[in-house]
């Protein structure tokens, strides 16, 4: 019998009017690869005239990475960048020695309504690469690789996998695929990469035989090709790549190497040195801790 995966449960967090599930950083396993936070958002329906107001904020030494079910998201940043994200699509926004962002619904679907579902995750970057410049990437969901086979259909989020190369920006070796299964359909997660895990998003799903809940993590053991089937019609993302290049610190929206960076920028938004988001006038304060 295979080794059994390491199960990561979900921890409810509010985000100011909806509520995610975060499996990273988790007090078992700090990271995963690149990836050191991980939010499963809905899925939600918000009736006409709610919807997500997460306001002007900072973030230093990581990507931001976006990828939606359902729904859309209006982004805005520092830069001068407004898109709007869809289901399929992937926001990346490399933060490097610094940037701001909001993330809403856009006022037309917020006058209908809409339904969300989703995930964002952060990915740290290398160490030469944590004060680089700041930028935001947009990548169409008709330009990811997908790939179809016997009841499973694969969508290269970014990185690299099943023969497949994303065009989403990467700074590192990096696995971020989303898998929708058909009841009794299966595929094999090969040992390219160096560390792997997979969340089940929805559905009744095994790992080589053992039971994974939805909204649970599974870490993979090294070195050994594991097997997902679906008992049940599911939806999976793979999540993975090679290991960081040293520990990293996370205090609120900041991740880095170095102490001293996160105390800059701390100083730095308590003190508003940022350049504004065009046309927005909040901004979410510096936390007590």
């Amino acid at each position: 019998m295979p080794t059994p995966p390491q199960i990561l449960a979900p921890h409810v967090r509010d985000l100011g009017g909806f509520t995610v599930r975060r499996v990273l950083p988790a007090f078992e396993r700090k990271m995963i690869g690149p990836f050191v936070f991980f939010d499963h958002m809905g899925p939600v329906a918000f009736a006409p005239g709610e919807g997500i107001d997460v306001r002007p904020h900072p973030h230093i030494g990581l990507a931001t990475v976006t990828y939606l079910f359902e729904g859309a998201i209006l982004h805005r940043d520092n830069l001068g960048n407004v898109q709007r994200i869809e289901a399929g699509d992937v926001n990346w926004m490399t933060a490097g020695r610094g940037i701001v962002h909001s993330e809403r619904t856009a006022p037309d679907d917020r006058t209908r309504g809409i339904r969300m579902h989703g995930l964002q995750t952060w990915v740290a970057l290398p160490r030469l690469q944590e004060a680089a410049e700041p930028s935001f990437t947009h990548v169409g969901r008709e330009r990811l690789p997908r790939l179809e086979q016997d009841g499973v259909r694969l969508t290269l989020v970014a990185g690299h996998a099943f023969g497949l190369v994303a065009p989403t920006p990467t700074f590192s070796d990096t696995l971020y695929v989303a898998a929708e299964l058909e009841a009794g359909a299966s595929f094999l997660v090969a040992t390219e990469h160096e560390e792997r895990a997979v969340y089940v998003v929805s559905g009744e799903v095994t790992v080589d035989g053992h039971p994974v809940p939805e909204g649970h993590m599974a870490v993979l053991p090294d070195g050994d090709e594991a097997l997902v089937q679906a008992r049940s019609d599911a939806r999976v993302m793979l999540v993975g790549g090679a290991k960081l290049d040293g520990d990293r610190f996370i205090w609120w929206n900041f991740v880095s190497s170095s102490r001293e960076a996160i105390e800059q920028a701390k100083s730095d938004w308590r003190e508003q040195r940022h350049a504004p988001i065009a046309g927005e006038t909040e901004f979410i304060p510096l936390p007590d801790r």
